[in-house]
């Protein structure tokens, strides 16, 4: 695969404008630079050595006065530049990344950690900020207002200019060595800091299961260590900023030592240089080297800026080869829905010869060839492990085959169009994810649209929500929290069926949704259920008897193939690992 352009260069190339805005602005800085300095020269020249009057100076002066408030205003515009450029960088870098995670495959959403994620979204991006506040605009400073302070100081004094020339060299040299090091360890930072939010957003979600195990001291200890870690990386980069600084700060005070003591010679021991020249290349070669100087210090902010950069470079990445892998030749595309043949309520599917693989040495799922009729009530039952929730999945477009296809009304679906497809389905899983917000907002979330207070209701009442809503503090307004604290397992579960209710999707996927629940929740989730089923092909990965017997398709999965289909009375006669399952069952055990 061809490489792409990188992070930091896609962002530049967006900005081009700003740049040329910089450059047109670092020119007219130097200028003032270089004008302030000739106009400071000429007032303590005629006020000190001519003994002119203040009112022979006081043009000059008001010029001077002037030099310098435009010299600040066009500090303050080129810093307004850096951070309007930051600004846009981290949102587009922020966007990015965000995008770039709700796309990427279920396979590879589960890899990794969620806390590292939050932290190349949130602290990464954020540290990005100084490349573009501080490096950009200090850099075209550095490539324009020192070559222009150079020019005058020639044509004043050739000696200084060479001076100049031959010390100033010693900081770029430093600035990329220190640079260096720096990056290393600010990409060493990040993984550490990575690493540390990782395990502490762990430790935090499994906090009950840690205390009831009796490892919530060996837990504190390793988010202890990772915390000392990412302590002792920071530190090594302050240590590196400091001894950038002491060294920078010693360049800079024995170059300007150096071109002080040439004109001290030559106006005093030669008296070949007038005061004027002798002091207007004294106030010109402080700027030189400042600049070059405070380049450094913003090279080093640069330079620990992009092993931030790189981290959401890295996860960018590491997600579009993936994606580049599952939509290569390799893999035949498995969504691509037709813009001109709307999608019928409810639609047939069928999938012919669809593999997945999670990993090369891993589980393998191979479908062979099913047909699901429209409207049918399909029930997909095996052993645990045997590869019931991965053809959920497949069906549901949240994994891509690793070849075959999957058809819904004959027409083959491709992931570009991923969004239209799932705004025809429902997916409904054991543990519905409940946000940080109020019951209606929650339920509303389901419509994928602007809803009416009355809609949310009914779809409340059509789910049996009603009496729950009845009971909360303020009703449907009642702020349930984050995870969905404070409601029950069966409550949580309704409210995922109001969002369906809501939808009115094609096709409902469930995961089993009523294990764990008293009888009297299951029967108030079956009625719910069986009358979202009238206008809808329902897809369950079922458990319990009572789902399988009223399916009118069963989908038996056995070591990761679909091993025979059909309604339940015909699998008990020619399936005798189904017929086994299902005397389990009535024993009282579990499928």
């Amino acid at each position: 695969m061809k490489r792409s352009k990188n992070l930091i260069a896609q962002h530049m190339s967006a900005q081009r404008k700003y740049l040329v805005l910089l450059g047109i602005i670092s020119f007219a800085l130097g200028t003032a630079i270089v004008g302030q300095a000739a106009l400071l020269a000429e007032a303590i020249q005629r006020i000190f050595v001519e003994k002119a009057s203040f009112s022979s100076v006081a043009m000059i002066l008001g010029m001077l006065l002037a030099m310098m408030a435009l010299r600040t205003l066009l500090s303050f515009v080129n810093g307004r530049i850096g951070l309007h450029m930051a600004a846009t960088a981290k949102t587009n870098m922020r966007e990015s990344v965000l995008q770039n995670l709700t796309r990427v495959s279920m396979g590879l959403s589960l890899q990794g950690q969620t806390g590292e994620r939050v932290s190349v979204a949130l602290d990464a991006v954020d540290e990005a900020d100084s490349y573009f506040s501080q490096y950009i605009p200090k850099m075209a400073e550095a490539m324009i207002i020192p070559i222009l302070v150079l020019i005058v100081t020639f044509t004043q004094h050739a000696n200084s200019g060479w001076i100049m020339i031959f010390t100033a060299p010693f900081i770029p040299i430093f600035m990329i060595l220190v640079g260096l090091k720096t990056k290393n360890k600010s990409e060493e930072k990040y993984a550490q800091l990575a690493n540390f939010s990782g395990t502490f957003l762990d430790s935090l979600q499994g906090l009950v299961t840690l205390k009831i195990f009796g490892r919530t001291q060996r837990q504190q200890q390793e988010i202890e260590r990772n915390s000392l870690n990412y302590r002792d990386t920071t530190m090594d980069i302050l240590k590196i900023a400091f001894m950038n600084t002491f060294m920078l700060e010693s360049i800079v005070m024995l170059s300007i030592g150096v071109v002080a003591l040439e004109l001290a010679i030559q106006l005093v021991v030669f008296k070949s240089m007038a005061f004027h020249t002798a002091l207007l290349v004294l106030l010109l070669v402080p700027e030189f080297y400042n600049l070059l100087k405070n380049t450094g210090t913003a090279f080093h902010s640069g330079r620990t800026s992009m092993g931030a950069i790189r981290k959401v470079e890295s996860l960018l990445e590491k997600n579009r080869v993936e994606a580049h892998v599952s939509d290569g030749n390799d893999r035949m595309p498995n969504f691509q829905m037709s813009h001109a043949k709307p999608l019928p309520v409810p639609p047939s599917i069928e999938l012919k010869n669809v593999r997945f693989q999670y990993a090369s040495d891993s589980f393998e799922f191979h479908s062979g060839s099913v047909f699901l009729k429209p409207g049918d009530n399909i029930a997909i039952v095996g052993k645990s492990g045997a590869g019931k929730t991965t053809l959920l999945h497949l069906i549901a477009g949240l994994l891509k085959p690793d070849s075959g296809i999957i058809l819904v009304n004959g027409n083959p679906l491709s992931h570009d169009n991923e969004e239209a497809w799932f705004k025809h389905v429902s997916y409904i899983t054991q543990h519905p994810y409940i946000f940080a917000g109020t019951f209606a907002e929650n339920i509303a979330i389901g419509a994928g649209r602007d809803v009416s207070r009355a809609e949310i209701e009914k779809a409340a009442e059509e789910a049996g929500l009603t009496a729950v809503a009845a009971q909360l503090d303020k009703g449907f307004d009642t702020f349930v929290g984050e995870g969905g604290r404070g409601l029950s397992g069966g409550e949580k579960q309704r409210l995922a069926l109001a969002r369906a209710f809501l939808k009115r999707p094609a096709i409902i996927l469930f995961d089993e949704p009523t294990v764990g629940l008293d009888l009297h929740t299951e029967s108030i989730l079956q009625r719910s259920i069986s009358t979202l089923s009238k206008t809808s092909t329902m897809i369950t990965v079922a458990h319990r008897l009572y789902t399988i017997q009223h399916a009118t398709n069963i989908l038996f999965v056995d070591q990761g193939s679909i091993v025979d289909s059909g309604r339940h009375e015909e699998l008990l006669k020619r399936l005798p690992q189904y017929s086994e399952m299902v005397a389990v069952q009535q024993r009282g055990g579990l499928a």
